[in-house]
């Protein structure tokens, strides 16, 4: 969403009064991190996958409440990158394993953290729970609703803590956007949500195999570009829905306190067929939620102007989220309000500086979008506070029984609505969502 700098700075405004003398204000920074040493020690963690969401999630381990033991990976370069991240972070060197369960039989560990292909997840989410260890799994939850369903059940069978990667639900950003805004009804009945994701490249990644004789097969992986671009083909992946549209879906369900009931959509493989892509590169959404209310997403990847974003429209104000960091506020009719109708204009040295985020560059999103060549790899520099925090809870579930932010409910309602997203766009026709 491109605004004017004076519409920018105008909702800034709005919506740190909104909040002003409520608890959620003093939530924003890093406040919202928990305090170590944890009661108990450090939980002892393996690390399964540490490509780079499973790096990104490394990088922001506490010591003081995670000490990691183990680094499981099937490339044998990944598992360099992230011996450097903890060397970087003057932490012990951990052991390394291309297999899980033999992590899992020879080392010590009470928690693994896992970041693999979506495919593998149910699988190895539940191995892991199944072998008594709780487990934190990047989103989306499994590659398709029974896989969903197993990772659940083996969390409630074996009593075990089981955490999606949704860091939204750990951001102080939307907690006070939540809890000051969307609770008392700021926004008074919302009947439309919108929602989009847009970039300009392609999702492919360029590597090199980590030594000439490589072969992944023994994987489940034909070739190294299948497993370095898992994401591209159905096979492994649930495309954009699940690796971006989910974690909004997520945020979403929590805000409106719902799940969607029917989905329809469009979407095809326009721009980037190459290479044997199959996955589409442009997505259209529209969720049907109890009591009229619609949310619509689209993720395309052929322009960047747009960025991403999530804006609640209610009777009464319209909330604006802006790639997790800058929460903008504007009344609906009101005396001297400003206008909500949108303006482009072109980015300025000068400009209000983002009040809610610390890491968003000014102006971030007034002016013309840049091209993006190449894979952009993991923003990790838009949510490393939710992140941590996400991990440090999770240590915290396990040891004195903090409750999760997410977990696998609340996961699972995300994870089977962008599943069947998927499954009606393929078939072309609206679908309900059991």
């Amino acid at each position: 969403m491109n605004l004017t700098p004076e519409q920018m700075a105008a909702g800034r405004r709005n919506f740190l009064r909104a909040l002003a003398g409520t608890p959620p204000l003093a939530a924003l920074g890093a406040a919202a991190a928990l305090k170590g040493p944890i009661r108990g020690g450090p939980v002892r963690v393996g690390f399964l996958g540490v490509g780079s969401q499973g790096r990104t999630l490394l990088t922001n381990t506490d010591p003081a409440f995670a000490q990691v033991v183990a680094l499981c990976d099937i490339n044998p370069a990944s598992l360099k990158r992230a011996d450097d991240i903890l060397q970087k972070n003057s932490q012990p060197p951990a052991k390394h394993y291309a297999d899980y369960k033999e992590m899992l039989q020879k080392e010590d560990i009470e928690a693994v953290i896992m970041a693999p292909p979506l495919w593998m997840h149910a699988e190895l989410a539940a191995g892991c729970l199944d072998a008594g260890k709780h487990v934190l799994c990047e989103k989306m939850m499994a590659w398709d609703v029974a896989g969903c369903e197993r990772m659940r059940e083996a969390a409630r069978k074996n009593n075990k803590v089981l955490e999606i990667g949704y860091q939204r639900n750990y951001n102080p950003l939307y907690h006070s956007s939540y809890d000051g805004i969307i609770k008392p009804g700021t926004l008074g009945d919302i009947f439309h949500v919108r929602i989009a994701w847009h970039r300009n490249g392609t999702w492919r990644r360029q590597g090199t195999p980590p030594s000439p004789d490589y072969n992944p097969s023994q994987w489940g992986y034909p070739t190294f570009d299948h497993l370095l671009n898992w994401r591209l083909w159905w096979k492994y992946s649930q495309g954009l829905m699940a690796e971006l549209a989910s974690h909004q879906v997520n945020a979403v369900n929590w805000f409106l306190g719902a799940h969607p009931e029917a989905v329809t959509g469009h979407g095809g493989l326009y721009r980037y067929a190459e290479g044997g892509r199959e996955v589409y590169d442009h997505v259209y959404s529209t969720f049907e939620y109890p009591g009229g209310r619609t949310l619509v997403f689209s993720s395309i990847e052929s322009n960047a102007f747009d960025d991403y974003y999530e804006m609640y429209m209610g009777t009464k104000g319209t909330l604006l989220i802006i790639r997790e960091t800058d929460a903008l506020l504007f009344q609906e009719g009101a005396a001297g309000a400003q206008p909500t109708a949108v303006e482009v204009a072109a980015r300025t040295p000068s400009g209000p500086a983002v009040e809610s985020g610390e890491t968003m560059m000014a102006n971030r999103n007034v002016g013309p979008a840049t091209s993006v060549t190449g894979d952009p790899g993991p923003r990790t520099s838009v949510r490393p506070l939710s992140t941590r925090t996400e991990i440090q809870r999770f240590c915290s579930a396990i040891r004195v029984g903090t409750p999760v932010a997410c977990g696998p409910d609340k996961a699972f309602e995300s994870a089977r609505a962008c599943i069947i997203a998927n499954e009606a766009m393929k078939q072309k026709t609206r679908l309900t969502i059991a």
